[in-house]
């Protein structure tokens, strides 16, 4: 329909109207919304064979056309109405009928046509000929045996049955085993069976030719013939030779000359097959061109093919035949035919009215193919139309009117096949009608092109124009392309191309428009890609991929991921192995197949971008293949293999592995290594073992699985290769010599057998060598004298010798107690808990042994404030090697201590030497076990401790040192007491800050220092409430209270005082007691025990705040 526009548009059609042309006819391509003739769309190829497997056969017949066409056929050229025929099934709205398989095809062979028709004309579709083959058989017959004499030409016949082609022949015998053919056996091009010469051995009872037809999938045999060869007898033996030999004849074809004719695209076949002896030899030649270009010989040579593609396959061709006698020839003349082809096809045309209409049909062939036209399948010679002209191949339709609208057939047929088309000549004027739905919307991304269509029927053709924003202004330029069709290319858009525009299409019968509208968009970017990975085997790896692309494309946005070129599909099921999660490609348990290209890809409507990164997989080497053995020796063997994959990580190394069947059967040991790109390795073997080697591959991931095992190699006895290692020479007792050493393993025995003879003598002396031999591997040697040293030999032997010479060693007898002390001991005090001690070394001849080294044994006697001495517990120290020094740390600080010093050898410990005291100087004192707050009032704070358990000297007093710190980063400056009386265990500070927080640090003194700082927190009062503390204490009933606690106090403190006094030292138990329960005391309670204090103001390493929130 015509659509009227603005003002713009009217400029438009102006312009339009002075470039306006159109041509006389078009290639018809027109759409089914306008009236048409007939189109066949599909037919049935020229032949329908009804195989017996198919259930049915279609015979198919489809057309298009408006309005709907409808259908009618022909069989034999006779009408053929499908739809009366009950058995046969006719498809709805088509052409078609299907054929059932119901055992009486028969009667449907024939030649069928279909015509295609509606009220503008009809079209007609090629012949089909619907075939119903029959089961080829060969006659049933009996033959004779054929008797030939021996030397003489045979022919066997064949004659197969006519069948559907292709045919293939066999010659075989009852068992199905095909006869021998050679240059004096062959089978010729028609199937029978060549003799050049028949000899003894051709005498058999089951000659049978196979006929096979593989379309048909039938195989039928030809009853078996026998052939007798009679011997030729002769009267001198070089006469036989003479008579046998003569020149060649050809057995086919016959005569000197024959004619062959080829059609066009099939191989030329030409065959000589000639008798005579010796067999002759066939040669080919293409008369005056030697032998063709593209050639092969088949048959021995007795058959010449030439490819039906090979240009000037026509032509005179000569065979000969020869052997030493002579020779005979056969001339060819090949003649090439071909079915009918089209040169000019004649071709649907849309013409306007009065216009002239050329419908040629131009055909080649050989013969001469016959032409006939067609007009809605009536031949052209029995319909009249007075503007119809016919010019030997063309027909002229002069001032076409819609009349003459038809569709015309040309059909050309030679004894090769024949052809048929249909040209619909369609005659009309019509207004343009634009396809295309008006309205579309196009997306595209800048710096791409886009394509907005416009797609016009009309008659005569249309010219078509595009404008855009409703603008009198045609869309030209470099950048733009009005295609025949009439769509719109926009070439490297830009952002300025959006917009509306208009398509406009105009012929002499009116015109038409549509509107389109482009979006131009952002582009779609991967801007993270995947990257190549390398991952081990059972782990996961992840490829991300990180795409920009335009927001509006939200929904229609996908991410997609392929693997070498195939598409995956990710998901999140328990069972997937693929997963995306936030354009991350998860791939769980990764496994061999695996490894490969994945490919992101990020799509929209309008644009896509893609990216690759490579997985490999890596993993442990398979194992080695083709493992075996060569070069073998007595002794040595060489083992050869084949490399595995080694999926990705350079093998490295080969281990090689044995077991043998005798001490450790079924258990595999490593025996040797080999580098990794090595296959093979020469193997030093033991004697009298049966081996088995296996081979893994390592490399960076790590060793592979074992190769299959080679087959057991067993190797002769023989003596042994090496003597026993590690020999250890020892005395237990004095007087005896206990020689052990690591014995031979089962392998290295080498064969049956083993002992092991000892020899010694002594070192120091003259002396025999004294040799026992034994199986076990230790001997004692008794009676010796008291360490000295001895040469020992081991060597090994077996039933087939000795081992090679054994080395010497040399050891001593065995050892006794040293027998003197160390003398001349004394003792320097280092400091406060350590000492150094020397000593003069004990003389060698009284050690008894080899020297050890020297022990030193202390005990503590008292603490130098006691006078009470009581031996404390042993301690020792060991100095290993020949010393005379050491050094003995760890002491007491102001105690008296007693030392010896004795040696030690293998035996055990000498005679230790007088006891020498010393005493250890006075050190700092411990730290204080228990440091409390006794009482907190709003300006002053009581302190409580006890002394530490340990003073190590002479306590001088305490020092103790404060200050404010209110929970800031600056505390307030450091405030020192030096408290000089050392009985002191309590101390009251005043003048302080109230609700203020201190921190309080105790340590005790002697005059060598200050011991470790022990440390608490406490916080003074608020004002009212020490004057609440301070109103109650008034009170008498307080007072009361508080003088019966403090006389309760007095007595707890006297008795722990007569506690101390008593025992002397602190149980585990009461140590454990210092360390009193905080929360179960008040803040005013006066009582204090130095060993029951309140646990919540017990300090010992750490800090510990008391508050007035405690309280």
């Amino acid at each position: 329909m015509t659509q009227q526009r603005g003002s713009g548009f009217v400029a438009l059609l102006t312009a339009v109207n002075c470039f306006f042309a159109f041509p006389s006819a078009a290639a018809m391509d027109i759409p089914l919304e306008v009236e048409q003739l007939p189109t066949i769309t599909a037919q049935s190829p020229g032949a329908v064979i009804a195989l017996p497997p198919e259930e049915s056969f279609a015979v198919t017949c489809e057309a298009k056309g408006n309005p709907e066409p409808e259908f009618r056929w022909t069989k034999n050229g006779q009408e053929f109405d499908p739809s009366l025929d009950p058995l046969l099934r006719k498809e709805e709205n088509s052409g078609t009928f299907v054929i059932p398989n119901n055992g009486n095809l028969t009667e449907y062979q024939g030649t069928y046509r279909c015509f295609a028709f509606n009220k503008l004309g009809t079209a007609v579709s090629q012949e089909i000929g619907f075939m119903v083959p029959k089961i080829p058989k060969f006659p049933k017959e009996g033959f004779d045996p054929f008797k030939v004499d021996e030397g003489q030409p045979f022919i066997l016949k064949c004659d197969p049955p006519k069948g559907i082609p292709p045919l293939q022949i066999y010659w075989m015998t009852m068992y199905l085993q095909h006869i021998e053919q050679d240059d004096r056996v062959s089978m010729g091009l028609n199937g029978d069976l060549y003799f050049s010469h028949v000899e003894e051995k051709d005498s058999r009872r089951d000659y049978c030719c196979f006929a096979a037809f593989p379309k048909i999938r039938t195989i039928v045999q030809k009853s078996a013939m026998s052939v007798v060869v009679s011997p030729r007898k002769s009267e001198s033996p070089d006469g036989a030779n003479s008579i046998l030999q003569r020149k060649p004849s050809l057995l086919t074809p016959p005569g000197v000359r024959s004619e062959a004719v080829l059609v066009k695209g099939e191989d030329l076949k030409l065959e000589c097959i000639a008798e005579g002896i010796p067999t002759p030899k066939v040669e080919w030649e293409k008369m005056g061109h030697g032998r063709p270009e593209k050639f092969r010989l088949e048959n021995h040579g007795k058959v010449l093919v030439v490819p039906g593609d090979e240009q000037d396959v026509g032509g005179k061709y000569m065979c000969k035949a020869k052997n030493p006698l002579g020779e005979v020839v056969h001339y060819f003349t090949v003649t090439v035919e071909e079915p009918p082809e089209f040169l000019v096809e004649p071709q649907s045309q849309l013409s306007m009215i009065g216009a002239d209409v050329v419908i040629k049909c131009s055909v080649s062939g050989s013969p001469q193919p016959v032409t006939t036209w067609s007009v809605n399948g009536v031949p052209l010679q029995e319909t009249l139309s007075a503007n119809r002209k016919i010019f030997d191949d063309t027909i002229i339709i002069q001032n076409g009117q819609p009349s003459d609208s038809a569709v015309y057939q040309c059909e050309a047929s030679n004894k090769h096949g024949k052809i048929l088309t249909n040209a619909n000549i369609m005659i009309m004027n019509l207004y343009p009608i634009i396809l295309t739905s008006d309205g579309q919307e196009y997306s595209a991304v800048e710096d791409q092109g886009v394509m907005m269509h416009c797609k016009v029927f009309s008659s005569p053709p249309s010219t078509i124009f595009w404008s855009k924003d409703d603008s009198s202004e045609l869309v030209t330029g470099p950048r733009f392309t009005v295609h025949d069709n009439g769509s719109l290319e926009i070439h490297t858009i830009e952002k300025g191309d959006t917009g509306q525009y208009t398509c406009l299409a105009k012929n002499l019968e009116g015109t038409s428009a549509i509107d389109a509208m482009l979006y131009v968009k952002d582009p779609t970017k991967i801007v993270a890609p995947p990257q190549d990975q390398s991952i081990l085997i059972g782990t996961d790896a992840q490829l991300s991929c990180l795409v920009e692309f335009d927001e509006s494309f939200r929904g229609d946005f996908e991410l997609l991921w392929q693997k070498d070129d195939e598409e995956i599909s990710p998901n999140n099921t328990e069972h997937s192995r693929y997963f995306l999660e936030e354009g991350v490609l998860h791939i769980v348990n990764v496994s061999h197949r695996d490894q490969g290209e994945y490919r992101c890809v990020a799509k929209t409507p309008v644009d896509s971008d893609a990216a690759s990164a490579r997985l490999i997989v890596l993993d442990v080497p398979d194992a080695p293949q083709s493992v075996v053995l060569s070069e073998r020796k007595n002794r040595s063997v060489k083992l050869r293999w084949v490399p595995g994959e080694d999926h990705n990580s350079s093998i490295t190394e080969f281990v090689i592995e044995f077991e043998e069947n005798k001490w450790q059967p079924g258990s595999w040991r490593d025996l040797q290594r080999v580098p990794g790109n090595h296959n093979s390795a020469v193997l030093d073997l033991h004697g009298h073992v049966g081996y088995r080697f296996r081979v893994y591959a390592v490399n960076a991931v790590g060793a592979g699985p074992p190769s299959k095992p080679t087959e057991r190699y067993l190797t002769p006895p023989a003596a042994p290769d090496k003597n026993p290692e590690n020999i250890k020479i020892e005395g237990h007792l004095p007087h005896e010599m206990d020689i052990n050493w690591e014995p031979l393993s089962p392998i290295e025995h080498n064969g049956p057998g083993l002992e092991y003879k000892v020899s010694y003598r002594r070192q120091d002396v003259e002396d025999e060598w004294k040799e026992h031999t034994v199986k076990r591997h230790s001997f004692v040697v008794r009676n010796t004298p008291t360490f000295v040293p001895y040469e020992i030999k081991i060597q090994a032997k077996n039933h087939q010798g000795w081992g090679p010479e054994p080395k010497m060693v040399t050891g001593y007898s065995g050892e006794d107690f040293p027998s003197a002390a160390p003398d001349d001991v004394a003792v320097e005090v280092m400091n406060s808990s350590m000492v150094n001690v020397t000593w003069k070394q004990v003389p060698k001849d009284k050690l008894h042994g080899h020297l050890g080294g020297y022990r030193v044994n202390w005990w503590r006697m008292r603490s130098l404030l006691h006078s009470k001495q009581s031996q404390g517990e042993r301690h020792t120290a060991a100095f290993p090697g020949s010393r005379s020094h050491g050094t003995v740390s760890g002491l007491v600080p102001f105690s008296e201590y007693s030392l010896i010093v004795m040696s030690f050898n293998g035996r055990g410990n000498g005679p230790g030497s007088k006891a020498v005291n010393f005493k250890t100087l006075e050190g700092v004192p411990e730290k204080i076990p228990v440091f409390r707050v006794a009482d907190v009032q709003k300006r002053s704070i009581s302190l409580a401790w006890t002394p530490p358990l340990e003073p190590n000297g002479i306590l001088t007093g305490y020092l103790l040192e404060y200050q404010l710190i209110n929970d800031t980063e600056e505390a307030g400056p450091l405030q020192r007491v030096n408290i000089s009386k050392p009985d002191t265990t309590r101390w009251h500070l005043r003048d302080l800050e109230p609700l203020s927080k201190y921190r309080f640090q105790l340590r005790s003194c002697t005059s060598m220092g200050c011991g470790s700082i022990v440390s608490l927190e406490s916080t003074t009062l608020e004002t009212s409430l020490a004057s609440v503390h301070t109103g109650i204490s008034s009170q008498g009933w307080f007072i009361g209270l508080m003088s019966a606690i403090a006389l309760l106090t007095l007595v707890v403190l006297i008795a722990c005082f007569v506690n101390r006094n008593k025992g002397g030292k602190y149980s585990v138990k009461e140590k454990e007691d210092l360390h009193p329960d905080v929360e179960s005391q008040g803040i005013n309670d006066d009582t204090f025990c130095e060993y029951r204090p309140p646990r919540i103001l017990e300090v010992h390493a750490e800090s510990h705040t008391s508050s007035a929130g405690d309280i």
